[in-house]
């Protein structure tokens, strides 16, 4: 069934590459109107060019820990499309220096902390006003599996950070479910992402501690959590607020996966 989000606008974060760019093109698919923020001006630039151009598509550069440029990417979505129907809050980090608690120091933790989960926080204040006046919209928060287990290779701050994450999910999609809004998390498991390949690279034996968990014996493919994202932005989900939504090849079910 194709037209699922047809004329709604959505605003994706971290949209140029991975779940997000994957994301990006299926809700143009689905017939949406999309904003992405990214740091990536090239790639966005060339993205928006080939799903359409500004009549369907608009990049816009953000920092998603700055509260200006936030508002400015939402602000942009209203008077560019006329409305705010989707927010993908989906950009993040998970770099080198994340590690164990015993050797990731403070400055490393902050900016883990800043970009996972205080963007979430500043793209939720922003695009809640523009949904609650409308008395309509889906927030989707990508969180993670290790928002509800421990993770198999310590990432101290990113696990802290998407714990963060679901928790704020559920918090406001509570709040909210009476106006309209819907706030769901996505919980993806290992996903064959550029965050990931760069993890491959560095440390293949750190990342192929995580496949050994995974009852499908494989990654998660970016378009597969983009259907999942789709499912939670439109109305086949309308039921569904203050979610952990679950797409991990069942790590979190597993109490010993079969070799």
């Amino acid at each position: 069934m194709a037209g699922r989000i047809e004329g709604r606008t959505a605003v994706v974060t971290g949209g140029c590459s991975g779940i997000g760019l994957a994301t990006v093109r299926r809700f143009v698919e689905e017939g949406a109107r999309v904003v992405i923020g990214d740091i990536d001006d090239a790639a966005g630039a060339a993205l928006a060019a080939e799903l359409g151009g500004p009549e369907v598509v608009t990049y816009v550069h953000v920092d998603v820990t700055s509260k200006e440029e936030v508002d400015a990417l939402f602000r942009t979505a209203k008077d560019t499309y006329g409305s705010v129907d989707i927010a993908f809050n989906n950009a993040g980090i998970s770099p080198p220096e994340d590690d164990s608690i015993l050797d990731t120091d403070l400055e490393a933790w902050r900016r883990v902390q800043e970009v996972n989960l205080t963007s979430v926080y500043l793209c939720c204040k922003a695009a809640l006003p523009y949904m609650l006046e409308q008395k309509r919209g889906s927030i989707i928060n990508t969180a993670s599996f290790v928002a509800v287990m421990g993770a198999a290779t310590s990432q101290i701050s990113y696990s802290a950070s998407k714990g963060g994450v679901l928790s704020m999910s559920r918090e406001l999609g509570v709040q909210f479910a009476r106006e309209g809004v819907r706030v769901n998390a996505l919980c993806p498991g290992p996903v064959n992402t550029p965050l990931l390949k760069e993890l491959f690279a560095s440390d293949a034996e750190r990342a192929a501690r995580r496949l050994v968990h995974v009852p499908m014996g494989r990654f998660g493919e970016p378009e597969e959590m983009a259907n999942a994202v789709l499912f939670l932005a439109s109305d086949e989900s309308s039921f569904m607020t203050a979610n952990t939504f679950l797409v991990d090849g069942g790590i979190s079910g597993a109490y010993v996966t079969p070799l």
